[in-house]
């Protein structure tokens, strides 16, 4: 099963901290939620519509 790949999940990061407001420091928390939440979406073979999520 392939992995999510790095330019989705930084578009998904990037998006979870704006709506968090821009929060400094926490670069790595986003990045990890956009990982589970894109690698979740592939196992549900939904990968497309998790990178919009």
């Amino acid at each position: 099963m392939a992995r999510p790949i790095e330019e989705q999940i930084r578009k998904r990061a990037f998006e979870l901290w704006e709506q968090a407001g821009k929060p400094e420091g926490r670069e790595d928390e986003f990045w990890h939620q956009a990982q589970r939440e894109l690698q979740g979406a592939e196992e549900r073979g939904d990968l497309n519509k998790g990178a919009d999520i």
